[in-house]
Order: structure tokens, then sequence, then C-alpha cells
């Protein structure tokens, strides 16, 4: 029996979102079921969507995209967010999460949204998506995955300035990263021995100390103490030199230390088919790596190659899962 199928908010309105919607069950009617939380009147003039009640009527087959409604205040205006629309996109995300977590639907992939628009709007008061669906899902501890066809890689330390790293990076929160990390290939990638590759934080993993001693305080004591438990961590890593295609068949996951030692090589390997991964929530949370594109917004001209791989991981996940 399959899953249920997947909810797919609509993010931002005056954003791609709308267009990508359609973009993506074009691409992935017949082999992804899912269906769109939004407003019917907010996608592109011409799309073809049918209205459902509730998810149990998608069926992958079918000629048109489903939409869940949610009525918006007002018109769409690409490329003009309106904080008169707000409250509707944190509803759309409220309504996603809680199908998830009811069962019926197999996971969450968000559109992006403005988080500009959601504060001045509805007083939204969290840096994005991750943290309000952790909110949502009670949930304290989350990681965030990039996933791509050739390479997975989680950051420990995230959007902070690189100066803070140092302090940021305690074994407490490297431990932590690791083993959510490590249970979710388990658990939702299906992934029964997962191999993980741990990069240092300093030049060739700090050359034996001469170029920091990160790698010999922090990071080795924590990943020894992982492997007494079993799991499979090679590392310290020089992080120069695990990225070439060689290298990456050693491992189905690397551990960096900072935003950038993650996501330069995912996104030098393959810009458009990046997907962001939420690790940790007792829900499947996928998203598309860009943001709402108000520049091409309404122009027809919007990429949908990273919502349709959103797609298909949080498939591939609620499979593995199921």
């Amino acid at each position: 029996m399959n899953p249920p199928p997947i909810a797919l908010t609509i993010g931002e309105p005056a954003g791609i979102g709308p267009e990508i919607a359609g973009m993506a069950w074009d691409a992935l009617r017949g082999e992804v079921p899912f269906f769109l939380i939004g407003d019917p009147a907010h996608l592109p003039k011409g799309t073809d969507c049918v209205e459902i009640a509730a998810p149990d009527e998608v069926s992958a087959q079918g000629t048109a995209l489903p939409v869940l409604p949610h009525r918006f205040e007002g018109p769409r205006v690409p490329g003009v967010a309106q904080p008169a629309q707000a409250k509707g996109v944190v509803a759309v995300i409220e309504r996603a999460v809680a199908l998830a977590a009811s069962g019926k639907a197999s996971g969450v992939c968000t559109l992006p949204i403005h988080k500009q628009a959601l504060q001045d709007g509805a007083g939204f008061g969290f840096p994005g998506h991750t943290e309000f669906l952790a909110h949502l899902c009670d949930t304290q501890d989350v990681v965030m995955m990039l996933a791509g066809p050739q390479l997975r890689v989680v950051p420990v330390t995230i959007h902070i300035p690189l100066s803070e790293v140092k302090q940021a990076l305690t074994p407490d929160l490297l431990e932590t990263r690791i083993r959510i990390a490590h249970d979710a290939l388990v658990t939702q990638f299906g992934i029964a021995q997962p191999r993980l590759a741990v990069a240092g934080l300093n030049p060739h993993a700090g050359e034996g100390g001469r170029m920091g001693r990160e790698e010999i305080e922090v990071i080795t004591p924590v990943l020894d103490r992982l492997r007494t438990e079993g799991m499979a961590i090679a590392g310290p890593l020089s992080a120069d030199t695990m990225f070439h295609a060689a290298a990456r068949t050693g491992y189905d996951a690397a551990i960096c230390m900072y935003h950038d030692q993650a996501l330069i090589p995912i996104k030098t390997l393959d810009f458009d088919r990046g997907v962001n991964v939420t690790l940790g929530l007792p829900i499947i949370r996928t998203s598309p790596d860009h943001g709402t594109a108000f520049d091409i917004a309404g122009t027809g001209t919007a990429n949908p190659t990273s919502t349709i791989e959103a797609l298909r991981m949080a498939w591939r996940m609620a499979s593995a899962r199921s």
C-alpha cells in the first residue's frame, strides 16, 4: 500500500511558488502523488487544477493539479509581497504540518516564503521555515541537510558569521548534529548502516595541531565516542579532499563545520537539483533550495527543477519510512 500524498505549501504568493507548483505537477504526474495547499485564484492563468476536500482524493494519475483550497486576502501581484496575505501563508504551513502529523499526508514540501512580509503582516517571529516547523512539531533539535543526486551535506553551524564558528562549535552541538543525521539516514533514507565523513574545521584538518587544535580538542573526542557505539565515521578529514568523485563513494553524508564548507560543494556539483531537508522533525519536510525570486515572478521563466527534486525526495523518504 502506498503512503498518502505529499502536501506542497504555496509559500509567498507573490513569488514563483504558484508557477512552479503547476510545472512540478506536469513533470511528476503519474510518479509522485502530491497536492497543493493554497488559493487556486493565485495560480497562473491556464493552470489546470482541481479543488479537493481532503488528501485522500489525490490520484497521481490525474490530469489536473490537486489543490486543497485556502483562500487568501486579495489577488496575487507577482513580485510584490503583500503583508495582508501573510496570515494565509502561515496558516497554510500550519495546515500542512497538521495533515502530516495526523498521517493524512506523508510529508510536507514547502515553497519559499518571504520572511519580511510575514513579519510585517503576521508578526512572524521565527528566523525561517525550519524554526517555525520545529515550533509546530514541538521539537528543539533540528538539522539542515542539503541533498542532491551526488552528495548529502549537513552543516553543524549554519547562519552565523565565520568569526563565530569556533565558539559555536561545541562537543554537544557536534554530537547532536551527527546523531540526528545518522538516525535520519536510517529511518528516512533507508540506509541500514550509514557511513559518515566528518570534515575538520581548519585547513588540512589542523595538520596535527599546527593549524589549529579544534580537531584534537573538540571533534576527535566526539567521533571516537560515537565510534564505540558502532557508528561508521571517518574523520576529521581535510575538507579540500572530501568532495571529489572518488571520495564521495566512501560515505552517505558529509558532516561539515560551517555553512559554506557544506554548501559550496553541493551547489557546485548540481546547483539546480539541491534539496533542503529538515532532519529531526517527527514529520518529513523538504524544500527547494532557492528563494521567492521576485525578480522573475510572473514571467513564466522560473526553473521548477529543485521543487521537482524536493517532491521526489519527500516521496522516497515516505516510502522508505513506510
